[in-house]
């Protein structure tokens, strides 16, 4: 097919036609029962049938992509008496439809054709040409960069079982990173929120666990379960032999049987989808228990650590802090914040660089620019290696070592223990000069994405390739000079033409073609007004012309596979330059954010300490930056002898950007950044739990109170004395007394069991109580003024109490009619009252909501027309008295 239209733009239209599963091929043509046995093997992907220059798509799989794709769904011939529903997509365009596939939840099967149509001609006029799956595409196994997100990892994760024990394995295969980590099973929803991968590949038999199949079920269409043979460690174990060309595993560290099944499983299914074209992940490298901070998915949630609630990436926390130049630097941060450290040493490490860079602000802001130059080399590597590559991902090699040994050459080594720091980071920008110097040799400054376009090898660089291209490239005038010869050898005047019958002929009219004859040209063609000759050199010269192109991008491409050979050959050392390029983007993307927002270092130690000086919210403080409002700073201070905050105050004045600012601190620094803060001392955390703001889970059919029971109950079943924990109005998604009874409770355990740093709101103002019991509470509040019978929120905190919450007020200011604030201030008095022994049910009935309102709003309206009457500056004292006692005597009486 070689059309420009798509098949859905030239075949007829078709209403959807049900297809039963598992069609026989009896009576198919030879075309779709090579459909139909290839689509067996693969019923769960959709199959992307290469047909000509389109990938088509038929029966059930057409009418699902043609619904996703919004075009239109067509028909081709029958199967079985019933039309066959198909669609089709351009092969150069097909990216952008696998996007779109993709990002629907769909698994995608590409089938191309592996011959010739004329090699399956040979075979008879019946036979069909030859086609396989060459990739299943899956959405952790993307490579494409139309397909993935610049600043966003694309992790593939396996979890594999053995001996009772559970590991995780995570490749980012457009990276080629390769990691695992043993896992304990109450902390997989742990670790999965911190990898969150694009796709998770479980053994069916983990489903049979209720409280597992819990946890894999909340991933939804991430999951990709496979049998639990493929998950045997003895499997995994030559899968990870096999891949890296080895006898034995001992030399990349020691694996519990769990690990190999959990990191061969993952192999096995790269081999699986990936078709033998085999990414170049790195070594495989185990993670420690408890290397980072533990943070459920409940707490990324509700801190808005990399996406806010509304799935948005700008206002998040992540886009508040982000100042990296680089996609790499983008991704490495992105990462840090996912998984802050818990090792005391690691961080001190990371700050210096920070530190560093801080320091040296011109070098710091020459370097950000020479980052910016720098490409994506570890996605273009994986491209490359996954033979899914072209001419610009070699560019960017080329103008990443170009990156590297400029950034080198800028950054001095520095001194004291700044200088390990850096110095561990330029270790890794390796020189490379040969590859880097082949490649600018070859390749043009800017070349095309696709190797088959042609025209990326620079001219001059080749002298073979040079002359092929002057001939497809000069055809014209060498055609124009040999017509010039012919003309002056016969006399005539003859012209030499093209079409694409002949080729190229020598034409002349009738009444000169005897003449030619005469001459020994060779006859090819009679007209009825004109004569059509050829020669030996004519001929020649035409199979060299036609054949220069194909010559040209045959040779561009052998060109092409040297060059990448030479490439994936420096794999190990292009890997270490793009992760060095990227710690350098993010370090001094850091220092960058310190010095413009004014953050400060923390210390960092194994205490329980948790002491910050004027802190501030990092994602508030910018938006305010925005509308030119300062922010109000906060202290807070959880050390041992008052490590449970119980704040309380109203609404809108602030308790939950204090709550949540401690926290997001607490990540901040242990991603071995500066803070937002005068001071900052931070004993390590080792768990951040977050329960604020409400919402259900209608899938799983809880309500916003048992969601909150839910999270609650993980926090005092899991938290220990080195965790933080942010509490806001637990209990409030139920009765009152029963919420308060909770929240005791809650309170209690906290401070008394689990002894963690913690920060309590509540409108329960009955649980200040429980500082005189709990000699580690400490009571603060939100401090507020009133003003004009209306409050005005200060945003501080303060030691102490408040005495009511405001939440009337509140209630006004948000815009409630005025009507239902007079009334809940009549039933607020009642209420009260009922607490001295009055009966508040009964006042409250004798108050009827617009009976009770109406007369007061007339008297107001009284006054005002009173008042307005008046001109203060004509009254005389006693005229003002008296006009004064008019007013009052207009007020309503009580």
């Amino acid at each position: 097919m070689s059309s420009d239209k798509t098949p859905a733009e030239t075949a007829e239209p078709t209403p959807p036609a049900s297809s039963p599963a598992g069609l026989s091929t009896e009576g198919a043509t030879p075309s779709m029962a090579q459909f139909l046995e290839i689509k067996a093997t693969h019923s769960e992907y959709l199959l992307f049938y290469r047909m000509g220059d389109f990938y088509e798509l038929f029966f059930e799989d057409a009418a699902k992509a043609a619904e996703a794709l919004d075009i239109a769904l067509t028909k081709r011939g029958k199967h079985q008496g019933v039309d066959i529903p198909m669609c089709g997509v351009p092969v150069h365009a097909s990216e952008q439809y696998l996007e779109r596939l993709i990002r629907k939840g769909f698994r995608v099967a590409i089938c191309e054709q592996m011959e010739d149509p004329a090699e399956a001609r040979k075979r008879g006029s019946k036979a069909v040409v030859r086609r396989e799956v060459v990739r299943l595409v899956t959405p952790g196994t993307l490579t494409e960069e139309s397909l993935l997100e610049p600043k966003q990892s694309n992790t593939l994760a396996s979890l594999g079982r053995a001996g009772g024990e559970l590991a995780l394995a995570a490749a980012e295969m457009s990276a080629g990173q390769f990691r695992v980590a043993a896992v304990a099973p109450g902390d997989l929803g742990v670790e999965l929120a911190r990898l969150s991968p694009s796709e998770l590949i479980v053994p069916d038999s983990l489903f049979a666990d209720p409280e597992m199949a819990s946890v894999l079920n909340a991933l939804a269409g991430a999951v990709t379960v496979l049998p639990a043979l493929k998950f045997e460690s003895s499997t995994g174990e030559r899968a990870l032999k096999s891949f890296y060309g080895v006898n034995e595993l001992a030399g990349f560290g020691a694996f519990s049987r769990a690990e190999v099944s959990a990191a061969g499983a993952l192999i096995g299914y790269l081999e699986l989808t990936q078709k033998g074209k085999l990414p170049a992940l790195s070594p495989l490298a185990r993670e420690g228990a408890a290397a980072y901070m533990a943070i459920d998915a409940a707490t990324r949630r509700n801190l808005e650590l990399v996406q806010t609630l509304g799935g948005e990436r700008r206002g998040s926390f992540l886009h508040a802090i982000d100042r990296s130049v680089t996609a790499a630097g983008a991704r490495l941060l992105a990462a840090r914040l996912a998984a802050p450290l818990t090792d005391v040493a690691a961080l001190q490490h990371r700050q210096e660089s920070v530190a560093h860079f801080l320091k040296a602000r011109e070098t710091n802001e020459e370097l950000r620019e020479k980052l910016r130059a720098a490409p994506d080399i570890a996605r273009a590597l994986a491209r490359l290696s996954v033979q899914r590559g072209g001419p610009r991902d070699l560019a960017a090699l080329r103008d990443g070592i170009s990156a590297a040994h400029a950034v080198r050459a800028l950054v001095p080594q520095a001194p004291g223990e700044a200088g390990d720091a850096i110095g561990a980071i330029l270790e890794g920008l390796v020189a490379l000069s040969p590859l880097a110097d082949k490649l600018t040799h070859l390749l043009i400054p800017e070349p095309p994405f696709y190797a088959r376009d042609g025209g990326f090898v620079r001219p001059g660089a080749h002298a073979a390739l040079d002359e092929i291209r002057s001939l497809r490239d000069e055809s014209r005038r060498v055609i124009a000079t040999l017509e010039a010869k012919y003309r002056d050898e016969t006399g005539t005047p003859l012209k030499i033409k093209h079409n694409g019958v002949l080729g190229y002929f020598i034409e002349v009219t009738p009444q000169h073609g005897d003449k030619l004859m005469a001459q020994g040209y060779r006859h090819r063609q009679t007209m009825g007004g004109a004569v059509r000759f050829s020669t030996d050199e004519l001929s020649s010269l035409a199979n060299r012309i036609s054949q220069a192109g194909d010559q040209a991008l045959a040779l561009e491409k052998q060109l092409f596979d040297e060059m990448c050979a030479d490439a994936l050959a420096s794999a190990l050392p292009l890997s270490k330059i793009a992760e060095s390029l990227a710690i350098l983007d993010v370090a001094s993307s850091l220092a960058d954010l310190a010095r413009v927002k004014n953050y400060t270092r923390p210390k960092i130690d194994n205490s329980k300490a948790f002491s910050l000086k004027r802190a501030r919210h990092p994602v508030v403080e910018a938006a305010l930056l925005a509308s030119h409002t300062p922010f109000v700073p906060n202290d807070a201070d959880l050390s041992s002898d008052r490590r449970l905050w119980l704040v309380t105050g109203p609404n809108m004045a602030g308790k939950s950007t204090f709550l949540r600012q401690n926290a997001l601190i607490a990540i901040l620094a242990q991603m071995g950044s500066f803070v937002p803060a005068e001071s900052a001392h931070i004993g390590i955390v080792d768990r951040l739990f977050s329960r604020v703001g409400a919402g259900d889970d209608l899938a799983a059919g809880r309500s916003t109170f048992m969601v909150e029971m839910v999270e609650t109950a993980a926090i005092l079943n899991q938290a220990t004395e080195k965790s933080l924990v942010i509490l806001d109005e637990i209990g409030r998604g139920t009765a009152t007394f029963d919420g308060l009874a909770i929240a005791w409770a809650t309170a209690e355990h906290l401070c008394l069991k689990n002894k963690s740093r913690a920060l309590f709101a509540t409108h329960y103002h009955e649980m200040t109580a429980l500082a005189e019991r709990l000699p580690a509470m400490a009571c603060v509040t939100m401090k507020v003024r009133e003003w004009n019978d209306s409050i005005v929120f200060l945003h501080e905190v303060i030691p102490g109490v408040a005495d009511r919450s405001y939440g009337i007020h509140v209630a006004k200011l948000a815009g409630l009619p005025q009507a239902v604030v007079s009334r809940a201030g009549e039933v607020l008095k009642a209420l009260e009252d009922g607490r001295e022994g009055h009966k508040p049910l009964a006042r409250i009935d004798d108050l009827p909501l617009f009976s009770a309102t109406a007369p007061v709003k007339k008297e107001q309206n009284a006054v005002e027309e009173a008042l307005r009457a008046i001109d203060p500056d004509a009254l005389t004292p006693k005229a003002a008295l008296e006009a004064l006692y008019e007013l009052k005597a207009k007020l309503p009486l009580n």
